[in-house]
């Protein structure tokens, strides 16, 4: 089997786990029978033995497979990557800070109507970020291991994003539809944008910046 199909198939057991665990169906019994602590536990086990096996994979067949693009990337490119990866990290940081309230951990009901901060950006700032990075990193590893890695990311946090607003729709319409309504899925796409910059964490944004800086100085040590 190519080293690209088997990141494609880590792929989708990694994100069908995920969903298939936070499903409407499947969740509530396996909490009903592990407790909230136990169903998390479980929850991240899965995803550490969907996720590891995909890195690992990926990291043995770095820019292998055939070639579907290569681009000769000017300073300008870049510095836009920097920026983007810069964006990224900022968003990752400003999740785990202030999480989604549709994020499955945060046990969060009633979810106010007046979100603030990074949620007027982006509901889902974690998913975003992480989103970021993937899409970014295409520009410059073409390969179909690359592509196949790379790629899963943007894939996964539309999928991911889209099935955490409908459970959350589902389970609590009547708080969640104003949050939904108020908040934008893509980032900076939102009428409150300027609000949430002027309102977002200074720590998220200074650690987030600190983070994307020291990633860029040790990349080649850390990761070739």
């Amino acid at each position: 089997m190519a080293p690209s199909t088997t990141i494609i198939l880590l792929w989708l057991a990694f994100g069908g786990s995920h969903i298939l665990l936070s499903s409407l169906k499947v969740r509530p019994r396996l909490v009903a029978a592990l407790g909230e602590r136990g169903f998390l536990g479980f929850y991240s086990l899965v995803s550490f033995a969907t996720f590891s096996p995909l890195v690992a994979v990926y990291f043995r067949h770095v820019h292998e497979g055939a070639e579907f693009w290569s681009f000769d990337l000017s300073v300008l490119a870049q510095w836009f990557i920097y920026i983007v990866m810069g964006v990224a990290f900022v968003l990752v940081v400003a999740g785990v800070v202030t999480p989604s309230p549709t994020s499955i951990s945060s046990g969060r009901k009633g979810t106010p109507a007046q979100p603030r901060g990074v949620h007027l950006i982006t509901r889902h700032a974690l998913f975003m970020g992480i989103g970021l990075f993937g899409a970014v990193h295409l520009l410059a590893n073409g390969y179909a291991t690359d592509v196949a890695f790379f790629g899963g990311f943007p894939l996964f946090v539309l999928l991911g994003t889209w099935h955490q607003d409908q459970r959350k729709l589902v389970t609590e319409p009547e708080s969640y539809s104003a949050f939904y309504a108020a908040t934008p899925l893509i980032p900076f796409a939102g009428r409150e944008t300027l609000r949430g910059l002027k309102e977002f964490s200074r720590i998220a944004l200074v650690a987030g910046v600190l983070l994307a800086v020291v990633t860029r100085i040790f990349h080649e040590v850390l990761f070739g």
